[in-house]
């Protein structure tokens, strides 16, 4: 049993290593940026916890959310469809009995207990302390556990040298990414902030998406699930998603 445990431990340490080793050869000249703009003196807290509510009753026929979110990140055809990065995707679900249709868009969830946190052995795939999930590209070595984990099939791999990145978003070949619920926009504005995504919705007209502090009892979002309820997608895992659905 000891001879197990400590190959176990080896190994981790060894992963660790790897991924101390990737993170310095992500790309040749190419420094990734800190994913939290936030200051030192303005710490993430668990005083918040940030979501998305979506009322698919609001969301057909339109891209408009998926092309802001590429925009917003540098995200590109790179040629390869099969292999293109989508921080979000538009679903259609259909009720088997009734032949009832919904689309909706589906991006990380943010789970309150993410279990691509759980599975990553070099500690890349984290929760900071205002729930959202994010990737640290420095540590990835790109195992994709996380991606077998995510039951939402929310998270990418990056497969083709990148160029042209944006400092908001960093990215690196051979490194797993996925939503970041505009992270970049929520630690400048906080409450105030738009996520892209809501952004490009409200000027479509749908007005889909609402993006808040589902901690506040008094936010647009926590009065709207108060009023009208949500339904989160396999609530049944007990992950408690920070993104929750009307009309489905």
């Amino acid at each position: 049993m000891s001879e197990n445990k400590d190959n176990q431990v080896s190994r981790r340490q060894f992963m660790v290593a790897a991924g101390a080793v990737a993170g310095m050869t992500i790309a040749p000249g190419v420094i990734l940026n800190t994913v939290s703009a936030k200051a030192a003196d303005d710490a993430v807290s668990n005083k918040n916890r940030w979501g998305m509510l979506i009322d698919t009753t609001k969301c057909n026929d339109c891209s408009a959310c998926v092309d802001a979110c590429n925009d917003e990140h540098g995200l590109k055809s790179l040629g390869r469809p099969e292999t293109d990065a989508q921080w979000i995707r538009k679903v259609t679900i259909k009720d088997k009995k009734t032949d009832f249709k919904r689309e909706l868009p589906l991006m990380c969830q943010h789970c309150e207990n993410p279990p691509c946190v759980d599975v990553c052995p070099t500690g890349a795939s984290f929760k900071r302390e205002d729930g959202i999930v994010l990737v640290d590209k420095h540590i990835c070595i790109g195992c994709r556990y996380c991606m077998m984990a995510c039951p939402y099939k929310a998270r990418n791999f990056i497969h083709e040298t990148l160029t042209e990145q944006l400092s908001v978003a960093p990215r690196g070949k051979g490194t797993v990414e996925a939503c970041t619920m505009c992270v970049h926009r929520i630690d400048k504005d906080g409450a105030y902030a738009k996520t892209a995504c809501q952004e490009a919705c409200i000027k479509s007209g749908h007005n889909a998406i609402t993006f808040g502090d589902l901690n506040d009892p008094n936010s647009n979002i926590s009065q709207k699930i108060k009023e009208h309820g949500s339904t989160k997608i396999r609530a049944d895992l007990g992950l408690n998603p920070a993104v929750s659905y009307q009309g489905i």
